[in-house]
């Protein structure tokens, strides 16, 4: 029996993109109105989901860390959302700096005449059960309130409630949203505001691979400092977990491979095996400084306002809101979006934009987190992966001998 050819998620993202251009250039706006209303429909879903995603993903990630005792577990988690917050600003400055050269403020305004907005039949009101900072704030509460706890049912509850949450997102979200974008690209091509945001973001995705790279290397310098060892050969080391990365997608798929080179750099094996898959779900560097990079772009292209504390804050919440972000592609700007409205102020439409940037750069944003991984460990080992008679730190804080 043949096996049926499945398409991923990058590549729908790619077709629905190409595809919505194409047919902005020739498609009724009869029909386009069709699109247009299951835009809205979609918007207005994703929006109901968001704070869920929010209170779903973070509260038994939250749950479980804290009901995990030791220092290396703590130090681990500190290094990791400071790598995090870090990765944010570094993208931050860089764009403040270079991004002002290559982007034309208000330059996704079409020009006069050259398009009009595509309207829908209809819209469907789903207003969300409660805002994102409420949704982040019961996550907490409950997070910690059950990793303190010594009853189980909440607990239960947590982990069954964060796959109804994945469930949503595995059959709804991901199947539908290569219409959703088709749908965006279709409305700007037809509006005539497509040519701006393709000529500024391909300068710009430009820019954020190379800082990807500089990121990275920043990372395996400040280990080597505390390793004594040449950077460039560790990460080097490093790099076949980066190109699984790449074709996986996903953190958790690569931790294998992260794991074996990780211990190949001379991480021992129960140093390893605690950090690579505790940091699969809580160090997202590369994600957040796509986000970071993507949404400051867009901010300058709309003319909108922005400074040091306003992305600071966007930054220091990001990194808690990303962690354990759903397993699938994506996962980490899906439970962004409320943020991007909260503090940036982004429009439905400019999170439509976030999202189909960042998947289009999703694995590369994923190869940045895994082999970031392997920096945190190296850092771990050094202190916690051997006591001077030879026993594992880990062994007696998590074990509890």
């Amino acid at each position: 029996m043949k096996k049926r050819f499945k398409i991923g998620l990058l590549l729908q993202i790619i077709i629905a993109i190409a595809a919505g251009i194409a047919a902005g250039y020739v498609m009724p706006v009869g029909v386009a109105r069709i699109f247009a209303t299951f835009n809205v429909i979609f918007s207005q879903f994703l929006q109901f989901l968001v704070p869920l995603i929010i209170v779903g993903f973070v509260t038994p990630a939250i749950a479980d860390i804290g009901n995990k005792a030791g220092k290396v577990l703590v130090v681990t988690a500190l290094i990791a959302y400071v790598a995090t917050f870090c990765s944010g600003m570094l993208s931050y400055f860089t764009g403040v700096l270079t991004f002002p050269s290559l982007i034309t403020p208000r330059s996704l305004e079409a020009p006069v005449g050259s398009g009009h907005d595509v309207t829908p039949f209809f819209s469907i009101e789903i207003p969300p059960m409660f805002g994102v900072m409420t949704a982040l704030v019961l996550a907490f509460m409950l997070g910690i309130g059950i990793a303190y706890s010594k009853g189980s049912v909440l607990r239960r509850g947590a982990a069954e409630f964060r796959d109804i949450v994945a469930m949503a997102i595995h059959s709804t979200i991901i199947p539908l949203l290569p219409i959703y974008i088709f749908g965006i690209f279709l409305n700007m091509t037809m509006a005539g505001e497509v040519g701006g945001i393709i000529a500024a973001f391909l300068k710009i995705i430009v820019i954020i691979f190379a800082l990807a790279a500089i990121l990275l290397v920043i990372q395996y310098c400040i280990a080597a400092l505390f390793v004594r060892r040449n950077p460039f050969k560790l990460l080097y080391t490093m790099l076949p977990a980066y190109f699984t990365a790449l074709g996986t997608q996903s953190s958790a798929a690569t931790i294998p491979v992260t794991l074996r080179q990780a211990i190949k750099m001379g991480v021992s094996e129960d140093i390893a095996g605690f950090v690579i898959p505790l940091c699969a779900t809580i160090h997202m560097s590369g994600s957040t400084l796509k986000i970071v990079a993507c949404a400051l772009a867009l901010m300058l292209m709309h003319g909108m306002p922005y400074d040091l504390p306003m992305f600071a804050g966007f930054i220091a919440m990001l990194g808690i809101t990303i962690i354990a972000a759903p397993g699938v592609p994506g996962g980490a700007i899906m439970a962004s979006l409320g943020l991007l409205a909260s503090i940036l102020g982004f429009s439905e439409k400019d999170q439509a934009l976030m999202i189909a940037l960042y998947i289009a750069m999703d694995s590369f944003g994923t190869a940045c987190n895994v082999t970031g991984d392997g920096f945190i460990a190296l850092i771990i080992d050094k202190y916690f992966g051997k006591r001077k008679r030879g026993e594992s730190l880990i062994d007696e804080e998590i074990i509890g001998k």
